[in-house]
């Protein structure tokens, strides 16, 4: 047996574990279910695990097993809620499976934005910004909203790919636009892989690819790559050509959430 089995054995049996924890923890009362008088083992029985997951008994003792068995992520997410797993405890689960979650995490959406980091956001002193798996500015500073000439107006449409594609004013700020533009959709593309089962995903490729020819060629030619810093050079109308070195920061506990600053070079 090479490695790769191995390594999928080991993971069976961890997952198989894990559910197993998470299944005797759980207090039969809490969830409405009589303790019976003959209840031998601690938590749940397999058999009612199974009854509120809408798994099958067989299925889900497989899985306990640690055997090879054929998992989906609809079936995963059912068994995360019948364990009643934290948003961390799923995320453990879907990456033991191997699988995406559909919905993201535990509520199908990104965290909301705590007082304490729209003011660390807005108190950077250099350009800086929060966006979503939808790349939707959720934060931003003065010094973003003055760099990114229409993008952060009142009353504007937060999205980044929105404004890259159909604002004229990106393309005018932006003096390499095409092959920033072609970085952008192939880093878009990882983060739209993680969420294929989003609605909100899917409407916005939808809008942009029927509203933008530039990003439906890019998005059919089906190129990936790593979000990565580096230097981005900007023509600002009042403020003429700068230069800033790009840094991004995944945010602890909200994956989905990246922190976007842009420091002068």
């Amino acid at each position: 047996m090479d490695k790769p089995d191995l390594l999928d054995s080991s993971k069976r049996r961890e997952l198989g574990e894990f559910v197993r924890a998470h299944r005797e923890r759980l207090a039969p009362a809490a969830l409405g279910l009589a303790p019976g008088p003959r209840r031998r083992t601690p938590g749940l029985r397999r058999e009612e695990l199974a009854q509120l997951g809408g798994v099958s008994v067989t299925w889900y003792t497989w899985i306990e097993q640690g055997r090879d068995v054929s998992i989906s992520p609809a079936a995963l997410a059912r068994l995360a809620r019948a364990l009643r797993l934290s948003g961390a405890e799923r995320a453990y689960l879907f990456d033991l499976a191997g699988k995406r979650d559909p919905n993201g995490g535990p509520d199908g959406g990104d965290a909301p934005v705590t007082a304490a980091l729209d003011a660390l956001v807005r108190d950077i002193p250099h350009p800086a910004y929060l966006l979503d798996r939808q790349w939707n500015a959720l934060a931003w500073n003065a010094a973003a909203a003055r760099l990114f000439t229409g993008w952060l107006d009142p009353g504007g449409d937060r999205n980044q790919l929105r404004y890259l594609f159909l604002s004229p004013a990106a393309q005018a700020l932006i003096p390499d636009w095409a092959e920033r533009s072609r970085r952008v959709v192939a880093e878009f593309r990882v983060d739209y892989s993680h969420h294929l089962g989003d609605p909100g995903m899917r409407s916005l490729v939808a809008d942009l690819t029927g509203r933008s020819p530039p990003f439906a060629d890019l998005w059919h030619a089906h190129t990936v790559t790593s979000r990565a810093g580096g230097e981005r050079a900007f023509h600002h109308p009042t403020d003429g050509p700068l230069t800033f070195e790009q840094l991004t920061f995944t945010l602890a506990g909200q994956p989905d959430v990246k922190l976007v600053t842009l420091v002068p070079a």
